[in-house]
């Protein structure tokens, strides 16, 4: 009789059945035969987990678990058999090595504790099906509804508004409130002198003024605060390139970050910056709390100078090979590629990003934070907050990664001049390194807003603390920082829900400001496209599970099916219906099974909109918005209410019908599409004349789709909401933010295939120039 082969690693049984399971990182280390003479099973290391068929006459277990079910399930001979293995197998002394490391004598809490450390596995099947950039959502599926969904929906439908006041506009300066839910939301500050490129809008603040505007329209007391982190080298050295101080280098940038967020609607609370009074105040506070605590220590390091610039470099002015996995352009912090930390001095090759030239090694003493001290702590507190909060996938496994091989002393102070001082008399000459010192940037900015700032930061128990940014910040907030304020030992409001980004491209390749690639933040407002429109395709394409890229024939292409043909199409015709038709007044609705259905329908894809957004799925959510104007749009196109119009009282009643809810959808349009475009919310309500209390009550608890609009309700003047995107015109603009890339690849080809001739004829070039200058 031919063998039975199942693939497993752990095998749960009962009689009649065998539900096979591999989590994936574990690998089998036997075989054993299966066949009906002696019911055994063969394993082999798969990563599957499936039920599948057992056999038909009873079966004896191998070991009971203390779930009442049974690892393996075999006869006494194979039970016997396989006993003795395990045996064999534990009496190894690498086997024993490997549990002592892993277990720790802490027995299944060890375990434990292992596992939450190792990297998620990572499934390959989205990347080679899904494109980031698809629209998995383009075509709502056929869902089936039912009578006691229709007939919820409907009563839902007839309560109409809320009698409570509106949401209230903002009192500054906002605090917690007993009672409410308490939501402090940050966005990564930038670094002063880099005008931020479109990735570095949707990862940070973009993606945090979307959730921030959402949590204000549900009614929770928001406060949002951002800055832009303004010491460090690069600073300096922008300085020296313009001719300015640093600060006035820093006073110049900030003035042209605040100006590109406020045309990107960016609604801050609060805008603020690192190079302030309270900065050196807070920062100090929280050193000399590690100092007193034992949680610094003192060392030697090697650090990189380079003595054409005549200073130590800082680790994002050195670029080289990384040691890990040969990535040729890693920075001395980390590598882009493999993530891994990198000391600057072990980089291969290693260039001074300002003068290319090669630094030297210098000796220098230095502070470090005592993060192996501190990492019980952080183990504790990453697991509650983890497990409780909304972390996404990318900021666990990076944050994994780190505690994986243990923590290491982190170097909390630099050799350089503008900077937050350290005060330790045996380092004054020193200042705070930037991710000592720029996370507290959050504090001290909202210290900058509100003298009651420590409400928001040590009132764990009162707030919950929301952090954006890309994926790169990933270990600076969910280990370094976290670290600080854990041994400053003062109540600090820690991290609830980590929202990590990955990474937004250009076109094929990456945002590059000297080569004129991509487009920056500065650039937007010239290309004469609305800021709205920009959220809505930065949003739509913003890499939340893999890397996306910004493309602009898929900008003109969601421009102009989406928002011109579906959502402003549907919105456009449902007031020109009540403008044309009806005199300007929402007609009487006498609702048919038909109009339930597509009131469930709606309904459905408002609850399921605010179960994303609660989870910081902003991508995925929009996708639900645009699902309701389809259904809006077929709802129109089938029921033809410019036809029915001409008929007789039945169907002059039904085109009524059909104009009211749809002009009461294209209302709630304009609240779910408030968060993500605020400019066009606006503009959707101010046609419609619509109420303000409809925005509290659309969005109460999971989702309230109810009639806003009522019969015999006046309009205002309605008009086309989006504008075509033209073939020439996103040409244009293609080739104008193009810069050198086409050059750029051919470039890179000819000087791999001979460096080292590239380099001669460049250089006998250069001297010919020369020659004739001379002449």
């Amino acid at each position: 009789m031919s063998s039975t082969v199942i693939p497993v690693w752990w095998v749960l049984s009962t009689p009649n059945k065998v539900t096979v399971r591999n989590p994936g990182s574990q690998k089998a280390f036997s075989t054993a035969k299966s066949d009906r003479k002696s019911s055994c099973v063969h394993v082999l290391p798969v990563s599957v987990e499936r039920v599948v068929p057992f056999l038909s006459r009873p079966t004896l277990p191998a070991l009971a678990l203390p779930s009442g079910q049974y690892l393996f399930s075999s006869n006494a001979i194979c039970r016997s058999s396989l006993k003795a293995w395990f045996d064999r197998v534990a009496a190894m002394n690498a086997c024993q090595s490997a549990a002592q490391k892993v277990l720790q004598g802490k027995g299944l809490q060890g375990m434990k504790s292992y596992m939450q450390k190792q990297p998620a596995p990572q499934s390959s099947q989205c990347r080679e099906t899904q494109p980031c950039n698809s629209n998995s959502a383009e075509v709502p599926a056929t869902r089936v509804v039912s009578e006691e969904e229709m007939e919820a929906a409907a009563l839902t439908w007839s309560k109409g508004l809320n009698t409570c006041p509106p949401a209230t506009k903002k009192q500054h300066p906002i605090l917690p409130q007993e009672g409410k839910r308490n939501v402090l939301v940050t966005s990564a500050l930038p670094y002063v002198n880099n005008v931020p490129h479109l990735g570095n809008i949707i990862g940070c603040v973009l993606s945090a003024d979307v959730f921030s505007r959402y949590g204000h329209l549900r009614g929770w007391n928001m406060l949002f605060v951002c800055g832009t982190d303004e010491y460090g080298t690069a600073t300096e050295n922008k300085a020296r390139e313009e001719g300015l101080t640093p600060q006035q280098i820093c006073d110049k940038y900030h003035a042209v970050h605040s100006s590109i967020y406020k045309w990107f609607q960016i609604d801050f609370d609060y805008f603020g910056r690192t190079t302030t009074e309270k900065q050196t105040e807070i920062a100090q506070d929280i050193f000399w709390r590690l100092h007193e605590r034992g949680f610094l220590i003192e060392d030697t390091v090697e650090q990189l100078r380079c003595e054409n610039c005549q200073r130590f470099l800082a680790d994002r002015f050195v670029e080289g090979i990384c040691p890990h996995c040969s990535y040729p352009e890693a920075r001395g912090d980390q590598c882009d590629k493999c993530g891994r930390l990198i000391n600057a001095v072990d980089l291969r090759e290693p260039q001074c990003k300002v003068c290319r030239q090669t630094p030297v090694i210098r000796s220098s003493k230095h502070l470090f934070l005592d993060l192996p001290k501190l990492e019980s702590q952080l183990e504790q507190w990453l697991e509650k907050s983890t497990s409780t909060g909304d972390w996404t996938a990318n900021a666990k496994q990076i944050t994994r990664s780190w505690l994986r091989d243990g923590l290491k002393p982190r170097c909390i102070t630099r050799d350089l001049q503008w900077g937050t001082p350290v005060p330790h008399a045996d380092f004054k000459e020193k200042v705070f390194y930037v991710w000592f010192d720029a996370p507290i940037g959050y504090l001290s900015i909202t210290a900058n807003y509100t003298n009651e700032w420590e409400k928001w930061w040590k009132n764990p128990h009162q707030v919950e603390l929301y952090n954006f940014m890309a994926k790169d910040n990933v270990p600076f907030h969910s280990v370094v920082f976290p670290c600080s304020l854990l041994g400053a030992q003062d109540n600090y409001t820690l991290v609830n829900h980590l929202i990590a980004t990955e990474y937004l491209n250009y076109e094929d390749t990456k945002f590059s400001k000297s080569r004129g690639v991509g487009v920056f933040g500065d650039m937007a407002k010239d290309t004469g496209i609305p800021s709205d429109v920009w959220r809505f395709y930065l949003l739509y394409v913003r890499p939340e599970g893999q890397d996306s890229a910004f493309s602009w024939a898929d900008m003109a292409l969601k421009n102009n099916s989406e928002l011109l043909n579906n959502l402003g199409n549907f919105i456009n015709r449902a007031g020109m219906f009540v403008t044309k038709f009806f005199e300007g007044c929402v007609p009487v609705m006498e609702l048919q099974e038909e109009d339930k259905k597509l009131l469930a329908l709606v309904s459905w894809e408002l609850q399921q909109y605010i179960q994303l957004m609660d989870k910081i799925k902003i991508r995925d959510a929009l996708k639900h918005i645009l699902n309701i104007s389809r259904h809006g749009n077929q709802y129109i196109q089938v029921n033809e209410p410019w036809k029915k119009i001409k008929g007789g009282d039945s169907e002059r009643q039904r085109a009524g019908t059909v104009t009211g809810v749809s002009v009461n959808i294209a209302c709630l349009l304009s609240v779910m599409l408030s968060p993500y475009m605020p400019a066009v919310s606006q503009t959707i309500r101010d046609q419609l004349n619509a109420p303000p209390s409809c925005i509290n009550t659309m969005l109460e608890g999971n989702g309230t789709f109810v009639c806003s609009l009522s019969a015999g309700h006046r309009i205002g003047a309605v008009s086309p909401l989006f504008q075509k995107l033209e073939a020439d015109q996103i040409e244009a603009l293609k080739k104008k933010f193009g810069g050198q890339q086409v050059f750029d690849v051919y470039a890179a080809r000819f000087l791999k295939h001979d460096i080292a001739q590239t380099h001669r004829k460049c250089l006998n070039y250069v001297l010919s120039i020369s020659h004739i200058d001379k002449k």
